[in-house]
């Protein structure tokens, strides 16, 4: 498949590893990192987020997880060949079996979110077969330190039940971006990030198009450090 170029880095893609998409690139953009030491990305796919997260916090180390074993090899290409690979590793791990002595100042993950279908499409990054809202946040519960953030892009139908989960594992709602396809249209998607500790909720709308196929000025801004806009 034909990569994805940015100003700073290079994605190489396959047609077995979940695609760059508008999801990760909001995610990678928005999920506060401005003070996390180190960083874990649950399911990497091709090492995305990490890799726009790392260019926007060049003090911040990060370790990426995937089930996938190609995803895992693809990261892996994608981390080695961009210029902040010194404080990027990834490794082929099941998140609900990984242990580690490490807290994380941020956690942050594009999750599953479709419940299983008979569609073999991008089963693992996109299905819960693997990995469920539940067993996500229970563990990034654990493995979150006591000042960080748990940050992830979810449609907004999952939203209420992915907040009940957090704050039954004592995770709170200190940001909410709603995100919206176009002006005047629904939220579609929510950026949510969570922390230990209970603070007053961050509310905000993000919108992407201003019209059919034309980006709008808030996503241009955003992302002007990373895209390669055709003028």
């Amino acid at each position: 498949m034909k990569p994805f170029t940015f100003k700073q880095f290079e994605i190489q893609q396959s047609k077995n590893v979940f695609r760059v998409g508008t999801d990760g690139v909001l995610l990678g953009a928005l999920a506060d990192v401005a003070c996390a030491s180190n960083a874990l990305e649950v399911g990497t796919g091709t090492g995305l987020i990490s890799l726009m997260l790392a260019q926007r916090n060049l003090q911040t180390s990060f370790l990426g997880l995937d089930i996938n074993e190609e995803a895992v090899l693809l990261t892996k290409t994608n981390f080695e060949n961009s210029p902040f690979h010194e404080r990027l590793k990834n490794k082929h791990q099941d998140f609900k079996a990984f242990e580690t002595s490490d807290v994380f100042d941020l956690i942050v993950s594009n999750p599953p979110y479709f419940e299983e279908s008979g569609s073999e499409k991008d089963k693992i990054a996109r299905q819960t077969v693997e990995l469920n809202f539940m067993q996500l946040i229970e563990k990034a519960a654990v493995l979150l330190s006591k000042d960080g953030l748990f940050s992830v892009i979810i449609p907004v139908e999952a939203g209420g039940i992915f907040i009940a989960i957090a704050e039954e594992n004592n995770l709170f709602l200190n940001r909410r971006i709603d995100i919206k396809g176009i002006e005047n249209a629904k939220t579609k998607r929510l950026i949510l990030e969570f922390s230990p500790t209970e603070k007053k909720l961050d509310e905000s709308e993000f919108i992407i198009e201003k019209s059919p196929r034309i980006y709008s000025d808030q996503y241009l801004e955003l992302t002007r450090e990373f895209h390669l806009f055709k003028k």
